[in-house]
């Protein structure tokens, strides 16, 4: 008992010194939470434009309408996850109907795909005119442009249509390479955290799907190309052979992607795809870019013009249960004329 009596006052004696540190929720402070003003110079409702490629994006399986044309969800979800909406921009439709819709969005994507003549060419020479007009008359509208559509971008630039070589990079997995002393600032690259980087160069974390490239050499040794783009990243293909990867413009919001940023967190066709956290992160940071970039673009179109030409009136068709391809596609037979 005088071991409990001893005990018990040498408890009280070492809590009588101690500070007791409680812990208030912000309702029993009396200060509420404080919420930054949005910034009037940024856009938190930003539209992307995405062009509709040629066909249904299944070799006919789905729709062989000759006038069809589809986007894949998967660009569709890319620029969700950065925190846009998406107005599709119809390929063939009249040309005055889809420059108005252009005129409800704050940035385009051109897609992967196989379109490189006739009048898909001209819509996205077209469009990236535009865009390029927008920029120079003081509204920052940025332009993703992957695979096919870096593919189409370097030959509108550089006024030639055979500068594509053949390589060795249909479905397949690879790392990316920095050119040497690339300063990542102003490129997708410039949130990635330094640690993702760093993998970038060893793991294979990005998704390459293309039977064509541009080398450095031949991309930097023609003027124009040269002027407008710096080289970010280059890649081999499976005979190590060379090959430009991702550039960005040297004056525009604008970056060309040799590889598919969109595939990793939601395209499940093929096993070569990678989906780790790290490669589901590249989808997301470069998601975040894109969007961030449309934020900085102050076209307002009336609400109600912009409600009428969302994605969302169009339904999504599965597909993925062929275990190839795309999973999801957004199939377009119809012109609509709703501004």
């Amino acid at each position: 008992m005088w071991s409990y009596l001893w005990w018990s006052l040498l408890v009280l004696v070492v809590c009588k010194d101690i500070t007791v540190m409680a812990i208030l929720l912000p309702s029993q402070t009396g200060v509420g939470s404080v919420c930054s003003a949005p910034d009037p110079n940024l856009n938190y409702k930003p539209v992307i434009g995405i062009l509709t490629h040629p066909g249904d994006g299944a070799t006919g399986r789905l729709n062989n309408d000759t006038n069809a044309s589809y986007i894949a969800a998967s660009y569709v979800k890319l620029a969700e996850a950065g925190g846009a909406r998406v107005i599709p921009l119809i390929y063939n439709e009249p040309e005055q109907l889809l420059f108005q819709k252009l005129e409800l969005v704050n940035g385009v994507i051109f897609t992967g795909g196989w379109a490189k003549e006739g009048l898909y060419y001209d819509i996205v020479e077209k469009i990236f005119t535009k865009a390029l007009e927008r920029n120079d008359g003081g509204e920052h509208f940025p332009v993703y442009a992957i695979c096919l559509g870096f593919e189409l971008l370097t030959m509108i630039i550089s006024q030639n249509k055979d500068i594509f070589e053949k390589v060795d990079a249909k479905n397949s997995a690879s790392s990316l390479q920095f050119v040497e002393n690339v300063s990542t600032q102003g490129t997708v690259f410039q949130r990635f955290p330094p640690e993702l980087l760093k993998k970038l160069t060893t793991d294979c974390l990005v998704m390459q799907n293309h039977q064509f490239g541009i080398s450095p050499d031949n991309f930097e040794g023609n003027i124009a190309l040269s002027r407008f783009f710096k080289i970010v990243t280059t890649c081999l293909d499976g005979n190590r052979k060379a090959y430009v990867s991702t550039v960005q413009s040297k004056t525009y919001p604008v970056t060309g992607f040799q590889w598919h940023p969109e595939k990793n967190a939601f395209e499940w066709g093929s096993s070569k795809i990678p989906h780790s956290e790290d490669a589901v992160q590249v989808t997301q940071l470069t998601a975040n870019y894109l969007v961030s970039e449309a934020r900085k673009s102050l076209n307002r179109p009336p609400p109600e013009k912009v409600l009428s030409n969302l994605i969302y009136n169009y339904q999504p068709t599965y597909c993925g249960y062929e275990g190839r391809g795309y999973d999801e596609v957004y199939i377009f037979t119809q012109q609509r004329s709703l501004l």
